[in-house]
This record gives C-alpha cells, structure tokens and sequence, in this order.
C-alpha cells in the first residue's frame, strides 16, 4: 500500500509502505513537517528499480522516488563492524519486518511509522514520550553511533520549547559514549553541520535555544571531547559585580541567549551566535590564582578561536567576526572611555571601511556579551548607537578631496586618517563625551 497515491505510480500499490521517523513525530506534535521519508517492507532493491526509483545509498538501499524525489528505503537491520557513525553492516532483505526497521532508531520518538490508513506503528513506546516529553532511546544499540549524542542534544534544543527532557539513562549513554573516545571518529564537517543546525534551526513557534545543545553537551561530557576550550569556562568565576551570574561557562550560555533575540532575521546569526560562543574562550586559560580577573583575556583568546576554526573548518566569515568579537569586546563596552585616536586605530582594525555589514554583527555580538548577564538583560547599551554614528561620520571621508588639492601617495592617506578622526572627536562632542 502507498502514501501520496496522487503522485505514485499506479503500479507501487503493490509495495507495503509507511511514512516514519521524524515526519510521524512532528505530525502527532501538531508541528510542520520538513520532509516525508518512507519506510518499504518486504521488497527488494531489483523491484524498486524496476519500478523507476533511483538507488541513492552506498551503504543501503535508499531510493528517491521518481516523481516526487522523496526518499524511500528498504527495511533493514544494522551490526556494529567498526569505529564511528559509518561502521556498520547493514543487512536489508524482504524478510526483515517493521518492528526490526524502528528498532536501530535512535529515540523512540523516532521510531513510529504511520500507515496510509493512518495506523500508527509504535512497539517501542514512542508515542507514551511523546506525551511525557521524553527523549529517551530505543535499545542500547544506541551507543554504537556517536553521531547519536550531537543528534539528541539538537533535539532537546529543538523541543525545549514543548518541555522535552532527555531520559536519565540516555543521558547516562551519552555520557559512556562521549567517555569512550568515539567522538573523535566524526568527521570535522559532521560536526559542524549538528553544531550549524543548533545555531540556526528555530521550532514551530520561531523559538530557538541553541544554549541548551551546548548544555546538554557540556552535561554528558561530550563537549569536553568536542570542544574542550569552550568546556573550561564552566566553573571558572567573574568579578560579581559585572558578572552576577559568576560562572563563565553560565555567562556564555546567557551571551548565546541574547544572541538569539538580537538575532532572529539577521542573514548572519549563525556567524554571530558563533561569536558569542568564542567571545570568553581566553578565561578557561586564566590561572586560578588570578581569579575572578581575567586581565588580557581578549588576546589570549585568540589562538583558541583559531584551533576550533581550523578544527572545524568553520567557515571563514565566522572565524572572522569571532576573532573580532575576541579581541575588542571589552573596547566596545568601553567605547565611551576611549580616545577618538583609539576609536580610530579600533574602526581600521575592524576595517569598517570595507566591511559595514561585519561592523554591525560585531556590535550585535558585543551587545548580547553586555546584556548576556544576571540582571542585565534589560539594561541600554548606549555604546551600540555611539560608535555606529562615530564610524559612520569617519566613512564619510572621502578621498577624492584630497586628490583634488593635489595630495599624493602617502600624504592623501595621512589626510583621511587626520579627517576620520576630527569626524570621530564631533561625534564624541555630540555625545558630550571628554
């Protein structure tokens, strides 16, 4: 029996399929649903050719439809071979049933399938944590794919909005599977495509909450393996009258919040939220008998924000902005502090000149850090408009006037620096600023 019959072949009538995984989830959530991935029981890969679908799997028979470019894979069972998310044996036979199909699944919210008369398959218990707002796992086959962990913490980012918890016992799996050195078997570009997804994706409400994959993370130990820099700053504490909240990996968690409402229709949140991430990665260096200080923690900061972009392979316009956000932070919240010549060093340094559009995701990156704070998360930053019209009235400079007054070389670069900065100091007499 066939799903969409409207756009299938007369003749697959003869296939028995169900639509399963995610797209049953969602639809019992009352959530929109992405993609429709079907489930054939008890066929082979030679019927499905000959009835026009296109074998897309290497490692097993997944097949786009014709037509509808859907996805539709054979039944099958997997066996453990070897190391990492690909080491598997997958056997896929008329014979094996649907119940053997949902039992490799991750979670049991994942493990339903809907027939077309609309009879849910569930002989794992999904749909009961559907309603308790469980992730839990299917079976402890669970901790053979370590790609499992990123995957559930993106969930519980993803439905924590609709009170979804991770189980107990699967947090504990998580946590033996983060221990056994299998994260190291993903891939740089896996692993940054689930940290991408997290950054980015929203749920059905527009709601995101990428802090909660980086807690979960942190919670199972995972993000010790992953990213041991951003790990550090947990326990490591802030001066408490800047920093109510104290602990530094809690501060970048709230960063990370605020990142997400400055953020919501920017082009490029996912560049920004990065940032956040990095903003503080100089204080897991800190020694502890330097605390709470964190004097030069900007600089130091650097090099990890370049080991995690080159582990990675972030791409480039996020290691940028994230350098930025590193380095001149604490600039930026004191902008009001600063002299007009170290404005001026600070906007060429940003190369506002060329790049307006990075100027304004650093300043958003650096607002969240400010309000990303106990008890600061309504508070003005005044800063935000302050150096946007003080780099704004140093771009109006224009070199064209000194060419015209016969400068050359050297002495028409010395006049625009000269004249970006009087703009600079008017700004600053505006704002009453000494």
């Amino acid at each position: 029996m066939s799903t969409n019959t409207t756009y299938l072949a007369t003749d697959t009538s003869t296939l028995d399929i169900y639509l399963v995984g995610g797209a049953v989830r969602d639809k019992l959530l009352n959530r929109a649903v992405k993609d429709n991935d079907y489930l054939v029981v008890g066929s082979t890969v030679e019927q499905m050719l000959l009835l026009g679908f296109n074998q897309v799997g290497k490692d097993f028979p997944v097949f786009l439809h014709p037509k509808t470019k859907q996805e539709y894979a054979l039944a099958r069972t997997e066996r453990k071979q070897g190391q990492g998310y690909t080491g598997f044996d997958c056997y896929a036979a008329p014979d094996v049933t649907i119940e053997q199909d949902l039992l490799r699944r991750d979670l049991t919210v994942n493990a339903m399938a809907m027939h077309d008369d609309g009879t849910i398959i569930d002989p794992y218990n999904g749909q009961k944590d559907l309603e308790n707002r469980v992730l839990r796992h299917v079976s402890n086959a669970f901790i053979e794919d370590p790609l499992r962990v990123l995957r559930v913490a993106r969930f519980a980012a993803r439905y924590h909005n609709d009170g979804f918890t991770i189980a107990a016992e699967t947090l504990e799996l998580m946590t033996q599977i983060s221990n056994s050195g299998e994260l190291t078997t993903l891939s740089a570009e896996r692993i940054w495509q689930e940290m991408q997804r997290a950054l980015s994706e929203e749920d059905i409400d527009g709601v995101q909450h990428p802090e909660i994959f980086f807690q979960v993370l942190h919670q199972c130990q995972a993000l010790k393996a992953l990213w041991p820099e951003l790990d550090a700053l947990w326990g490591v504490p802030n001066p408490p009258e800047w920093h109510p909240e104290i602990c530094s990996g809690v501060h970048t968690m709230m960063v990370l919040q605020q990142a997400v409402l400055l953020t919501t229709t920017n082009q490029n949140k996912t560049a920004i939220r990065f940032a956040a991430l990095c903003h503080d990665l100089g204080k897991g260096l800190t020694t502890s008998d330097q605390w709470p200080s964190h004097r030069g923690h900007e600089k130091s900061g650097l090099p990890l924000v370049e080991k995690i972009s080159k582990q990675l392979k972030v791409p480039n316009y996020c290691k940028q902005l994230a350098l930025k956000v590193c380095e001149h932070h604490l600039h930026c919240h004191k902008a009001f502090q600063l002299k007009a010549s170290t404005l001026l060093r600070i906007f060429n340094q940003l190369d506002v000149w060329r790049k307006p559009q990075e100027f304004d995701d650093f300043i958003i990156a650096c607002k969240s850090d400010f309000l990303g704070r106990l008890g600061f998360e309504n508070k003005p930053y005044p800063q935000e408009q302050y150096l946007k019209d003080a780099a704004q009235a140093a771009t109006k400079v224009n070199a064209k006037v000194f060419v015209e007054k016969g400068l050359q070389g050297i002495a028409i670069k010395e006049a625009i620096a000269n004249a970006r900065l009087e703009a600079i100091k008017e700004v600053k007499q505006q704002y009453q600023v000494e």
